[in-house]
């Protein structure tokens, strides 16, 4: 009889511990060592910290969401590894943003992996692989892209770009995979459109994590005549494509994707004042800034890793919603709630569009400018400057049609 007791007292001592620390657990599919490892351990803080504010309100569902990390090196091929030791762990959630072509991959693998486990379905969810193709003629109902694709991006750039009349001509240099070509044809096609003065005077892919020396293509730009440099580089490409520039006193204009990222700004320095701008869907000084309070905070916590995706903290707080409203964290009920779902992010409404899972929200142009504590209050990695807002897209205007046609489960 006392055998029995303690059985029964040990086994619901069992379950309340299952009950207290049940956890959706998210894989973290990206580069956590080789040339792009800063911004995926960037991008994982990002995550963990945002996890850690929604855990503290009572999580998704009354459960603790937990980040489970998984180096993919920046390789499609070794994303394939990681996403079948995700399903051998049965971990039903991955996010991955650090390469298009890693996300191909992975559209690919969720969808067949789905297709065949439909009672062990993954959701996947993208915050910053903007190929538009992902949700165009390749959208999946098992994907959601919580940032702007590419040609948003570029429809937003060139648009500003067709007001500015001191643009003779262009240079686009990007790195040699899908994102870089795709930003190089958007470029061509949106410019021929809206400034057909505007002269292409050269364009340049390079191997992707791979450049160590840009002395070379900044001479190709320099020799061109180029006004205006347009790039989708990111991480290390973009650092030392810039600090090339600067070495290189060249003074053209540099409209960029991601020129606030990890260590970007520090390589440009005080030369970069008044000639790199980028797009972004928030960055330290936009007013009225509803993560100021946050990214203070990040900050301060992690010394040398700036906070910077705004995208991540909306990703995720959508998220959590989705699994509250639904009453579950089964990837198919949470995905059939994400869809149409508007939410008030810290830079306003927000819409996930159900007919291709692509996210639609404000966007902004911003200068690398001096801190002056107006319009530049914060400063970026120590440099004594940080971006000045130069002008707003609104979520409305910030969107484009898709040709999705997709299939549902």
């Amino acid at each position: 009889m006392t055998h029995r007791i303690r059985s029964t007292v040990a086994v619901g001592a069992l379950l309340l511990a299952g009950s207290a620390f049940a956890q959706v657990k998210i894989a973290y599919i990206d580069p956590l060592s080789g040339p792009f490892a800063n911004v995926g351990e960037a991008g994982l803080k990002g995550f963990r910290e945002i996890a850690d504010t929604i855990n503290a309100k009572g999580g998704a569902n009354g459960q603790k969401i937990e980040f489970v990390p998984f180096d993919n090196k920046g390789s499609p091929q070794e994303s394939l590894i990681n996403f079948k030791a995700v399903t051998d762990q049965g971990i039903r959630f991955i996010t991955q943003g650090n390469g298009s072509g890693v996300a191909h991959a992975l559209v690919d693998a969720v969808n067949k992996w789905n297709a065949r486990n439909p009672d062990k379905t993954v959701l996947y969810l993208n915050y910053a692989a903007v190929d538009p193709t992902l949700t165009n003629d390749k959208c999946s109902f098992w994907h959601f892209r919580f940032d702007a694709n590419s040609d948003m991006k570029m429809e937003a750039i060139t648009n500003f770009m067709e007001k500015d009349k001191s643009i003779k001509k262009v240079f686009i240099i990007g790195q040699d995979y899908a994102h870089g070509h795709q930003v190089a044809k958007a470029a061509k096609a949106m410019l021929a459109k809206k400034r057909p003065d505007v002269q292409i005077v050269g364009e340049d892919l390079h191997p992707i994590g791979r450049t160590k020396d840009f002395a070379p293509y900044i001479a190709k730009i320099k020799a061109a005549g180029a006004d205006t440099v347009i790039t989708g580089n990111w991480g290390n490409d973009l650092s030392l494509l810039i600090k090339a520039a600067k070495d290189a006193g060249l003074k053209a204009k540099f409209h960029t994707y991601y020129a606030g990222g990890l260590g970007t700004p520090a390589a440009m320095g005080p030369a970069g004042e008044g000639l790199v701008l980028q797009l972004t869907e928030w960055h330290m000084n936009v007013q009225p800034n509803k993560a100021e309070a946050f990214a203070t905070a990040f900050n301060k916590k992690y010394p040398g890793v700036e906070f910077y995706y705004l995208r991540v903290n909306t990703m995720m707080l959508m998220l959590a919603e989705a699994m509250n409203k639904a009453k579950s964290t089964d990837p198919k009920q949470v995905a059939l709630t994400l869809e149409d779902m508007r939410f008030e992010a810290d830079n306003g409404e927000v819409w996930m569009r159900k007919s291709d899972h692509q996210m639609i929200q404000p966007l902004y142009i911003s200068i690398f400018s001096k801190v002056d504590g107006k319009a530049v209050k914060h400063e970026v990695e120590h440099t004594g400057h940080g971006f000045k807002t130069l002008a707003s897209i609104t979520a409305r205007d910030s969107q484009l049609p898709t040709t999705c046609i997709m299939e549902r489960p």
